[in-house]
């Protein structure tokens, strides 16, 4: 299969209007989507990216009234937070509308929906004129990419279109918000972090991303983000003594290592914001580098860093 490259959204919204995969840039990572209302064509998402059939699909639309067609009901907590962050890097568990697909939502009576920001993508589902679902465009497992050419790395040749865009601006995907709860309960931090949340709706809770509430959030079930360097959490860099000579290693963090001369690359980030930005593209060109281990410093759970550090756990699982 040849994978068409281009920087029209018109051009690739006609790919996916007739069944096929497009890969599509947001404001968080790349997506993998296809038309809603083709269960033949989402179910080929599954297919190229090697993803779980168990796994859950984001339903990305463009305006309020698409909800409606996905969505069963957006009870008042929804509403408030559509008025405060949509669009935006925030998606939202609702009541599955019976006419959407199992196949989106892996079975479940619930469906994760978000409206992103960015104006490509904006443009993009104007021009689809349908709901899009659609999770990261990586081969499942891998770190999610944030520029065409890591779609192209992964996908080239097993979907039909990239549109493309820049690097990504957030780095790290949308914060998952189960509304079907009381109260809303975070199941995937992300962009938006939990106590901006709290600012619009006082109490939320955070889920411990396990059983139920674990499998209705897209991202929380298997592992993910994972580079084929081995990752290796770093509490305290200032304390980093044991590096494995016998491996060719990498760092990235916000302080530096004691010992720079015992990694084969070392990245130091300004900020948090930097920090998340960078860290799925310093994965993927660590594994370029034929890096054989990744030392990460985990940073204080708050704000973006609560993010930061979930896809850094879940990066280090094996």
């Amino acid at each position: 299969m040849t994978t068409t490259l281009t920087t029209s959204p018109d051009e690739a919204a006609t790919h996916l209007r007739r069944g096929e995969l497009v890969a599509f840039p947001t404001e968080t990572v790349y997506g993998l989507g296809a038309d809603a209302l083709q269960p033949e064509a989402v179910q080929r998402i599954f297919e190229a990216k090697g993803r779980p059939a168990d796994n859950p699909l984001i339903v990305h639309v463009v305006r309020r009234g698409q909800i409606g067609e996905v969505a069963a009901d957006v009870p008042p907590p929804a509403e408030r937070l559509l008025e405060h962050f949509a669009p935006g890097p925030l998606t939202l568990i609702l009541p599955r509308h019976e006419a959407l697909s199992s196949v989106v939502t892996a079975g479940l009576d619930t469906v994760g929906v978000r409206m992103p920001r960015l104006p490509l993508t904006r443009s993009f589902l104007e021009a689809c004129n349908t709901p899009v679902p659609a999770p990261s465009a990586n081969r499942s497992g891998r770190p999610s990419p944030t520029s065409w050419e890591a779609v192209h790395e992964d996908l080239g040749g097993r979907i039909e279109c990239i549109l493309k865009g820049g690097r990504t601006e957030e780095g790290v995907e949308s914060t998952v918000v189960d509304c079907t709860t009381t109260p809303v309960t975070v199941l995937r931090p992300g962009a938006v972090p939990v106590e901006d949340l709290r600012v619009v709706l006082g109490h939320v809770d955070v889920g411990d991303t396990e059983g139920e509430r674990r499998a209705r959030s897209p991202g929380t079930r298997h592992r993910h983000y994972a580079p084929s360097a081995q990752v290796r959490l770093v509490d305290d860099p200032g304390r980093l003594s044991d590096i494995d000579s016998n491996l060719d290693a990498a760092y990235i963090g916000l302080d530096p290592p004691p010992q720079p001369g015992a990694f084969q690359t070392v990245h130091v980030e300004d900020n948090l914001e930097a920090y998340a930005h960078d860290l799925f593209h310093v994965f993927r060109a660590c594994d370029e580098a034929g890096c054989e281990a990744i030392y990460a410093q985990t940073v204080p759970a708050e704000g973006l860093g609560r993010a930061l550090n979930d896809r850094l756990r879940r990066a280090a699982a094996r």
